[in-house]
């Protein structure tokens, strides 16, 4: 990826010069859309991996600037993806922590090499990010911390009506993670088409079931 991204700003480069040698060096404009159509050319259909991945949404594209996003557009953007939100189906929120743990461990999915870009096959990839547990001597830090996470919260049962906020939130922010931070950087599992259901349900326990090891 590093490669490309190399080859691919050379090849942006080499345009410019081309064009600085006619006549004046390109706009910012021109220099974006030489740079999009450098990136298109850098990449192929292979697989399940397809260059639609390199479309943005709204979302993507205001964040991907080196300045935020103006309030209005961040305030859209968070009430676009709440608006996606698909809330689980019989209001059954909370599946295995077992299975859960399992998917958190878990990066696999997606590559171009894989069968199906069917979510059951798919890791939640939680410890690339985020401390789950104790246990862990190596784990990710661009996210906070997980450990404890359902008790720092107050959960003690998942199914007390007092819970349910914290309960609600914890799918939204997994299903969109938009819905509450615009320009978060954590995967938009439901939305994404990324783990499915089930899957949430299990990640959802790992969470804030109090018998998890998240929760010890």
């Amino acid at each position: 990826m590093k490669k490309t991204l190399i080859i691919a700003a050379a090849a942006v480069l080499a345009a410019a010069g081309l064009v600085a040698g006619c006549a004046t060096m390109p706009s910012p404009q021109e220099l974006d859309q030489l740079t999009q159509a450098a990136m298109k050319r850098s990449f192929r259909d292979q697989g399940i991996a397809k260059v639609s991945r390199l479309e943005q949404d709204l979302g993507q594209k205001a964040c991907s600037s080196d300045q935020a996003p103006p309030d209005a557009v961040a305030k859209q953007i968070e009430a676009e993806a709440l608006a996606s939100i698909k809330w689980p189906e019989g209001g059954r929120y909370i599946g295995d922590w077992r299975v859960g743990e399992k998917l958190a461990q878990s990066g696999r999915g997606m590559t171009w090499t894989d069968k199906s870009a069917d979510p059951s096959a798919n890791g939640a990839n939680c410890y690339n990010c985020h401390q789950i547990d104790k246990k862990e001597i190596s784990y990710g830090t661009i996210g906070p911390s997980l450990y404890n996470y359902g008790k720092l919260r107050g959960v003690k049962n998942v199914a007390d009506p007092a819970a349910a906020p914290i309960v609600q939130y914890t799918w939204g922010k997994l299903w969109n993670s938009k819905a509450y931070a615009a320009c978060s950087n954590m995967p938009r599992f439901g939305h994404a088409h990324l783990l499915n259901e089930d899957q949430l349900r299990d990640v959802m326990a790992l969470l804030l079931d109090p018998r998890s090891p998240v929760n010890e």
